[in-house]
């Protein structure tokens, strides 16, 4: 056998071991199962994974934006008209947020840690100054009071002749660091002197800067990457009791500051959020790329704050089966301290339409008032979001107060933020570096298949040319004429030249 046979049997063998070898391992999927497992192991709450030091300093920086709904027909509306309002905003606020306390309980199997936040006014990313700013609003105290006594007449008259020896209406105009970080109110300060739990200071944010909304334990992720960052309890309790169903009041997936690798489309996202006094829920709604990351884009959709005839699962919500309000609102007066409080998305975005027709000035828009994430789906990491929810008061009529038998019930907005984050350069290199790996690797046996159909080509090629010189071999040893006297010769068909005989010696 000489050397070019033997070569060519070596790329056929090699050729075949290469497709063979990576087409199994391309069907197996089992390098993509090996990186999948170690990113599990990896994006986990310990000390010292991958993700434990971002998950509690996040680099990536955070603003928090308000907007307030100026009111400019305040005395109109009191006599029946519809209210207007305009948009003022928005204040921008730099968000500083880290874990504080953290420490490992139940074995190193959970964390526990209090989430604290401190707000600094950015007056470059702002239209004016807070504390020059006026804004004309509902006067929530007055508001809170009133609903608070609803069921007293007797009290409820007196606290309305107070009002009115103290001016204190429906409506009142403050500056926006009033409204967002606290005054003192004449009519809390009076009721306060008969009742010491009431709070003299009123604001939005009042004592939310620089303080934490309880201690939250989580799952580290390492008995399950599913349960990566999901809530275990919060204040000590597994549930909250703010609602009238075991499912209502149920604390389901994570605080929205970390969610679990390798993320599917048809997956459902759960968030528990202290400030909604409940939990709510994500889906996913398209692919985007921020950075050059690739992203799922997942939002709340229309039926998480449905009413209970739109999504019976939502009844729990209601604070009692006279007050189920419509599609779009979430009255959180049982986390609140009985007030009158709804929450929505802004400009009611994804509400019955009747509630935006019903102010004049509000345009909901997707674009400008929906709340997503973006999550790379490999690491689960946070790419972009934006978190808005508007702050709203239901006003009505309320027996004892003869000043609102003029009111028809209105759910009148006060003010909406939107708290926002995009990746920073430095993280969004190292999610690259990461998602390249996990590609190079995931993709190894693409790349033996590859090698091996390069090897195909080669044995192709080295056997045409194998079997073009055996062809052209047989061509040059195959009979032809010895002379041309063959032609010339007209008697014999054929002319055969032989070497002359011997003679034989004597």
């Amino acid at each position: 056998m000489t050397r070019r046979p033997c070569a060519i049997y070596a790329v056929g063998v090699i050729c075949a071991s290469l497709l063979v070898v990576g087409i199994g391992l391309v069907v197996g999927q089992v390098f993509r199962t090996l990186m999948h497992e170690r990113l599990k192991r990896e994006i986990v709450l310990v000390e010292g994974s991958r993700v434990f030091e971002s998950w509690k300093t996040p680099p990536p920086p955070v603003y928090m934006e308000y907007f307030f709904f100026n009111v400019t027909n305040v005395d109109e509306f009191l006599q029946g008209e519809k209210p207007e309002v305009k948009q003022v905003g928005p204040y921008t606020y730099r968000e500083y947020r880290y874990k504080d306390n953290v420490s490992m309980v139940e074995n190193g199997t959970k964390v526990s840690a209090y989430n604290t936040k401190s707000f600094v006014f950015l007056r470059d990313k702002s239209v004016g100054d807070p504390t020059v700013d006026n804004i004309t609003t509902v006067n929530i105290p007055s508001w809170a009071v009133m609903n608070k006594l609803k069921d007293s007449f007797w009290k409820a008259s007196l606290v309305s002749m107070w009002m009115s020896s103290m001016g204190s209406g429906f409506f009142t105009t403050r500056t926006v660091d009033e409204l967002l970080w606290g005054y003192e109110d004449p009519l809390l300060a009076r009721v306060s002197t008969s009742n010491p739990d009431v709070e003299k200071v009123f604001g939005l944010m009042y004592k939310k800067n620089g303080s934490n909304d309880g201690e939250f334990v989580y799952h580290t992720g390492q008995q399950n990457y599913m349960d990566y960052g999901r809530v275990e309890t919060w204040k000590g309790e597994s549930k909250v009791n703010f609602w009238t169903s075991d499912q209502s009041n149920s604390i389901n997936g994570s605080d929205g500051s970390a969610f679990h690798p390798l993320l599917k489309k048809d997956e459902r996202l759960y968030i528990f959020t202290p400030d909604l006094c409940r939990s709510i829920y994500m889906e996913f709604e398209k692919e985007v790329e921020v950075k050059g990351i690739p992203a799922y884009r997942f939002t709340p959709p229309r039926s998480v704050l449905a009413s209970k005839d739109e999504n019976p699962a939502n009844e729990g919500f209601c604070v009692s089966p006279k007050e189920c309000l419509g599609t779009g609102l979430l009255k959180v007066s049982p986390c609140r301290k009985g007030a009158p409080v709804v929450a929505s998305f802004p400009h009611f975005h994804l509400g019955d339409p009747k509630y935006a027709a019903a102010i004049a000035g509000l345009s909901p828009q997707a674009e400008h008032h929906q709340t997503f994430l973006d999550l790379n789906p490999t690491t689960g990491v946070i790419v972009r979001a934006n978190k808005r929810a508007q702050v709203n008061i239901l006003m009505s009529r309320i027996s004892g107060f003869p000043k609102t038998r003029t009111l028809n019930e209105t759910v009148f907005p006060v003010m909406f933020l939107n708290e926002s984050v995009t990746i920073d350069d430095a993280s969004a290199a190292r999610v690259h570096k990461l998602l390249l790996i996990a590609t190079l690797v995931s993709n190894f046996p693409l790349i033996i298949v590859g090698m091996g159909a390069i090897m195909l080509t080669v044995f192709i090629i080295l056997l045409y040319q194998a079997r073009k010189q055996k062809t052209s071999t047989e061509e040059d040893t195959s009979y032809s004429p010895v002379s041309d006297k063959e032609k010339d010769d007209s008697q014999n068909g054929t002319y055969i030249g032989l070497s002359p005989k011997a003679e034989p010696q004597a």
